[in-house]
């Protein structure tokens, strides 16, 4: 992280602006920055304030002009855990997250024309966007480059940060001091870590990936889109599981290690908005059901050998970014099949080895993560059909629901 030093001075104003709503609306309401929050509900936790009455006099009428009516106050909170409760004046115009999968959720709520940065875009997976008419985000500015500074945060002068701050502390190194810097100077931050439950550090509420995407939508005041996904979501699961066999695979989740692989690190299907998909299919973990110590709870790397011992009916193999088939089927397939042990395994003789997409998901990358996980898992029953309607999927997020 750079120390540079950044001259946050602001020039005076008379009256607030929109961005002062934003910025210096959204303030700690319960609890400190990074404490955790209690009484806190699954839903948006709107709160909103009556409209003021005009008083009247005794013969029936009005006292005041029109112009003299004091104006609605149309502010709400959200409440968040580890972030506390908000207060906002008006939804925030501009904003970015860290991880892909609030990302995901934003654009979701027809906000990605205000979508600024991102973590890292090789882990965002907008490429599944080209097949929704309408939807799209721009170029975002990079957060991560061999480290995350303060500096990005002020170029970027955001609404809103959609990062939970103790991610910001216990992965990315920054200091209380410098996440309430940000907060004090540029503006607020809103999120909870959902990709995955193992950290140590994780010591709060953790939420499911629909109960985040309340969340988000709330701050946003996009109840209908929400509402939209979420019953779209239902029927697409509901219609999938009516159809999974009785008997289902034991799988190995895996990122390679390097290309080609000749060892892998661990991901098990646990808690955590990653694994959705696997436990919507309703699989077995080969790894958990062995012992195995997930690469994001301090494991390291497996190889063919420990594989071969352990002999998954099916390997889902993640890799971030948009990889073509010919790059999947040279680099993982073919180096398995042509390997002295790894040709060996159940897996890959029967021809169960596939592509098992990115870490990071949001409702929409879900969708296609449950299509391609579940023609992966199950390719005698889902083969290579489509299991959602992605026009459907665009006419939410363009706001026709």
């Amino acid at each position: 992280m750079s120390d540079d030093t950044i001259d946050t001075t602001d020039t005076a104003h008379e009256e607030p602006t929109r961005r002062d709503y934003v910025k210096y609306g959204g303030t700690i309401v319960t609890g400190g920055l990074l404490a955790g929050c209690t009484g806190d509900s699954a839903g948006g936790d709107n709160t909103d304030t009556d409209s003021p009455t005009t008083e009247e006099s005794t013969g029936g009428e009005t006292d005041a002009s029109e112009e003299n009516e004091t104006p609605e106050d149309t502010s709400y909170s959200v409440t968040m855990e580890p972030v506390g409760t908000l207060e906002f004046e008006e939804p925030p115009e501009t904003w970015f997250p860290f991880t892909g999968d609030y990302a995901d959720m934003g654009v979701a709520l027809g906000q990605g024309d205000g979508l600024e940065a991102i973590g890292l875009a090789s882990r965002f997976g907008s490429h599944h966007y080209e097949e929704l008419s309408g939807v799209s985000v721009g170029e975002l500015t990079p957060l991560y480059d061999e480290g995350t500074g303060k500096e990005v945060f002020y170029e970027l002068d955001a609404d809103l940060h959609v990062i939970d701050p103790k991610f910001m502390v216990n992965r990315l190194g920054w200091s209380e001091a410098d996440v309430e810097e940000i907060r004090e100077n540029v503006a607020p931050w809103f999120g909870n870590t959902i990709f995955t439950q193992v950290y140590d550090w994780h010591d709060y509420r953790h939420y499911s990936l629909y109960e985040a995407f309340e969340k988000l939508a709330a701050v946003f005041q996009e109840r209908e889109r929400y509402e939209a996904f979420e019953s779209y979501h239902d029927e697409v699961l509901d219609r999938v599981q009516s159809r999974l066999p009785e008997e289902t695979p034991d799988i190995a989740v895996l990122v390679p290690a390097g290309v080609p692989p000749e060892s892998y690190y661990p991901y098990l299907v646990g808690e955590g908005t990653q694994s959705k998909q696997w436990r919507d299919l309703g699989v077995r973990d080969a790894l958990a059901e062995n012992d195995v110590v997930d690469t994001q709870g301090g494991g390291g790397t497996i190889d063919y050998e420990t594989l071969l011992d352990i002999d998954p009916d099916a390997l889902a193999v993640r890799i971030e970014g948009d990889i073509s088939e010919e790059y999947f089927r040279t680099n993982v397939v073919e180096h398995l099949q042509n390997h002295d042990v790894a040709s060996e395994l159940s897996a890959v003789q029967d021809g169960r080895v596939f592509y098992a997409g990115q870490t990071y998901q949001g409702p929409i990358i879900h969708l296609f993560q449950l299509e391609m996980a579940a023609r992966g898992v199950y390719p005698d029953e889902f083969d290579d059909e489509q299991l959602f309607d992605r026009q459907r999927v665009a006419d939410i997020v363009n706001g026709n629901v």
